[in-house]
């Protein structure tokens, strides 16, 4: 029989209440389902882990932020993400709670295609011991924590010298995460199908500073510099780790992909500009 996990985010407001009626809906259809409630960067009970690695799919209610978080928990395990958007933006997300009717209908019948999403994996060393290891859908920031400082991060990409960016920090990030905190901070914007990796300072002090877009297959080594300890790397701008001056970050394509749920009639330059611009532009 198959199966269909859905997640809630119990901090969002209906997310338990669309989380029922979903499962009633999925299960007069047919399809045995398999609900949990989660906390998003708490880390979970590996049997949770299992259990929704054996489903067919996940629907995850939530925002982006429930959706990055539930792919870093389920890295490896190759099951597909569907987001239902109780956020705001939700640009991560393919579906609204609206349109539950819908989401069953096509989940039933299999009309959805499955889209990789490749993913980061940052190593975090300290004279010369690697002390953390994370992943990441979005991106990885290397950056101060404080409003009134400034770090120096020397980047490398293969082993060659890139630059030093001075400012506040330096985006590692996806295609998928090139329309979220690197946008913000003057970075392009990438077809998420694509397999490159986008290097973007963070309001550098160097007008002549520009954004670098790297093939997936190299290697990016960080060094952050400051006068100061309050330096810190986060991942997808959920879950961070204090740095001190000197310390190397590594970071490069993850063995594991994210895989999304995607329906086969939104298409990705409609759903940027209904997004990003209210719909403005649409032909």
């Amino acid at each position: 029989m198959r199966t269909i996990a859905v997640v809630a985010n119990p901090n969002k407001p209906r997310a338990l209440d669309v989380q029922s009626a979903l499962a009633r809906r999925l299960e007069s259809s047919g399809l045995n389902v398999y609900s949990e409630k989660i906390a998003i960067n708490r880390g979970w009970p590996e049997s949770v882990r299992s259990h929704l690695a054996q489903a067919e799919l996940v629907c995850v209610l939530g925002g982006d932020g429930t959706l990055l978080g539930v792919a870093r928990e389920l890295v490896g395990r190759n099951v597909p993400l569907l987001g239902i958007n109780m956020g705001r933006l939700g640009f991560l997300t393919e579906a609204e709670p609206a349109d539950l009717d819908d989401i069953v209908h096509r989940l039933v019948h299999r009309d959805y295609d499955l889209e990789n999403r490749l993913m980061l994996e940052a190593n975090v060393s300290r004279d010369g011991k690697e002390f953390e290891r994370m992943v990441a859908l979005n991106e990885v920031g290397v950056a101060k924590a404080a409003f009134g400082h400034m770090v120096t991060v020397d980047t490398y990409v293969d082993g060659v010298f890139l630059d030093s960016y001075s400012g506040d920090g330096v985006i590692i990030s996806t295609p998928t995460g090139s329309t979220g905190y690197s946008l913000s901070c003057g970075g392009p914007i990438v077809c998420p199908h694509l397999s490159v990796i986008l290097i973007t300072p963070i309001c550098p002090h160097t007008l002549s500073t520009r954004p670098c877009v790297v093939d997936d297959t190299q290697h990016i080594h960080l060094v952050a510099h400051a006068a100061h300890e309050d330096l810190v790397m986060t991942v997808d701008g959920q879950v961070s780790v204090r740095l001190q001056p000197g310390d190397a970050v590594d970071i490069r394509r993850s063995p594991a992909d994210a895989v999304l749920v995607k329906w086969r009639d939104r298409e990705f330059f409609s759903v940027l500009r209904t997004k990003l611009h209210g719909g403005e532009g649409n032909r």
